[in-house]
């Protein structure tokens, strides 16, 4: 929470920090505020590893061989360890705002910021989450318990914590999101430079990973451009002169002015955590799937009443299928599974053969399911097939809705209705998950937070922060987060509020220090590249170890 708790001290605080405008950063938290910190993170730990075991027993999950188990383990506490270090990296950016102005004491708002970044995590769908693991190649997904599964899970996750610790320690506000998915690029191009057959499943799936990389790219010049009109537009409607003077003193801000600012940062953090949290959860989906496909690689939560639904909306997909396959036979499901497998990788759905091949595995699909009576009751033998099926099939379904056209009217309906079933079926994320990571990611603001927070709140600009430009920063930023979540799209809250906080300060005429804006620049630029670097590096590596 202060330096108390920080991995690492960071020095004495700069001269910006210490001046008479300056928030104190040097305040130190009650040593049983440290206490309760590792009382939060033990439980934690013991926490996810109660419900874990008892997923597995509930499943009929056959008992890990101790290296297994012990591999799965710091799977888990790396893909962990990654929030922790998002949390004490990203979060930092939503509490400067309020610590500069004054409107909460340091150890107060990351507290309050953590708290909300925890209560994100908690309420968020789970779509963020899935369109990450979208972005893998479909061979690797499929796979993910075997070696080059733990290989890209351990790469990846590694590629992103280094990326991110070193950029912190230059007090650099990089994003977590930028990393990560540069480290997912790494390892989808080195898994398809490896690839001894050439699969085009090896690889990246690019037109989902462009999707990505333009709301990265667009993400921040949003948050310049709209958190500069905010700040005019508050200008011009309201004429109150203390909303656009810098702090006075040590004094907090006037309380309208002052319960506006907490209420932004709460929303900053609580959208953080919504986006940034579900990350992490896709990834521990990845690995708790592959090291225990019985409890987790079908969701067995949904229980007996969805199944003729599910059984339902099958057919009427297959019936579709069907009409769009003319004169093909349709395939065993081996065949048909091969050849979905394949036409993905090429991106050459709409065959007639192909939609033979999706009729015949949806048929089999529901017929499995009808058999056992439910998707919970699918037996350990059939889970990991049943599920990869279900994921080809869905994938398949996506592919073939970007053709404009294609499917329309009761056609678009029944496919629609059919994948999001088979999503319901596969993409899950189970309580204890979702609890874990938002410790992780809470516990890890209330860390490390004084490098990131100096920069945004006193080098971007030429002068103070004023209370108008937090506020204007903070909205747009939880604004355009929470709008891409809706929409599915990993964003950087890091770029987003950093820009945001640019812009403000060029709509406000206080002048930009242009040192710091080109080290955020060369940040956002190297991000991508570097991460890419060191993961497909890394991943070269673990494959051999593995």
């Amino acid at each position: 929470m202060s330096d108390a708790l920080s991995l690492q001290d960071g020095g004495p605080a700069p001269a910006e920090a210490r001046s008479s405008r300056g928030p104190n950063l040097d305040g130190r938290m009650h040593p049983g505020g440290t206490v309760l910190f590792l009382l939060v993170l033990v439980g934690g730990i013991g926490y996810a590893l109660f419900n874990l075991i008892t997923d597995m027993q509930a499943a009929g999950q056959p008992p890990l061989a101790i290296g297994a188990f012990a591999l799965l383990g710091l799977a888990l506490l790396i893909a962990l360890g990654f929030e922790f270090v998002n949390g004490f990296h990203d979060t930092a950016n939503a509490v400067a705002t309020v610590i500069y102005t004054h409107s909460l004491p340091p150890v107060v708002a990351v507290v309050y910021s953590g708290v909300f970044n925890f209560l994100g995590v908690l309420v968020s769908t789970g779509a963020v989450a899935y369109s990450v693991v979208t972005l893998l190649p479909v061979e690797l997904v499929l796979k993910t318990g075997s070696s080059a599964g733990y290989a890209m899970i351990f790469a990846l996750l590694i590629a992103a914590i280094v990326w991110n610790l070193g950029t912190w320690a230059l007090g650099l506000p990089n994003s977590s999101s930028h990393a990560l998915i540069g480290s997912v690029l790494g390892v989808g191009i080195a898994n398809q430079l490896l690839a001894t057959e050439g699969s085009e499943t090896s690889g990246v799936q690019w037109d989902q990973a462009w999707s990505v990389l333009r709301a990265l790219l667009f993400s921040p010049l949003l948050g310049f451009v709209m958190a500069a009109a905010l700040l005019l537009t508050m200008r011009f409607v309201i004429r109150n002169r203390t909303l656009y003077q810098e702090p006075e003193g040590d004094a907090p801000p006037p309380l309208w002015i002052r319960s506006l600012l907490i209420l932004t940062c709460g929303g900053v953090s609580f959208a953080h955590g919504g986006n940034d949290g579900q990350k992490g959860m896709g990834l521990i989906m990845l690995i708790l799937i592959g090291a225990a496909p019985t409890a987790y690689a079908l969701n067995r939560t949904m229980s007996e009443s969805e199944t003729p639904h599910f059984v339902q909306v099958s057919e009427r997909a297959r019936t579709v299928f069907q009409n769009r396959a003319e004169q093909a036979p349709m395939p065993s499901p081996a065949d048909g599974r091969a050849q979905i497998t394949e036409a993905l990788g090429k991106k050459d759905l709409d065959q007639p053969e192909i939609h033979a091949a999706l009729a015949a595995l949806s048929d089999d699909i529901a017929t499995k399911v009808k058999e056992y009576g439910a998707i919970r009751h699918v037996p350990a033998a059939a889970t990991p097939n049943l599920r990869n099926d279900m994921y080809l099939v869905s994938d398949a379904i996506h592919s073939l809705k970007k053709h404009e056209g294609l499917f329309v009217g009761a056609e678009a309906e029944a496919l629609k209705a059919y994948e999001t079933s088979l999503n319901d079926g596969t993409r899950y994320i189970p309580t204890w998950v979702k609890v874990s990571v938002a410790l992780a990611l809470g516990l890890g603001t209330m860390v490390g937070w004084k490098r990131i927070v100096v920069t945004v709140g006193s080098r971007i600009g030429k002068k103070h922060l004023t209370y108008a430009q937090g506020a204007s920063a903070e909205i747009t930023a939880a604004g355009t987060i929470g709008l891409a979540e809706a929409y599915g799209l990993p964003v950087s809250t890091t770029h987003i509020l950093s820009s945001g906080v640019a812009g403000t300060m060029a709509a406000n005429g206080s002048g930009l220090q242009w040192g710091t804006v080109r080290n955020l620049a060369a940040a956002w630029l190297l991000t991508l590249p570097a991460a890419i670097t060191l993961a497909g590096l890394l991943y070269a590596g673990l494959r051999l170890v593995f």
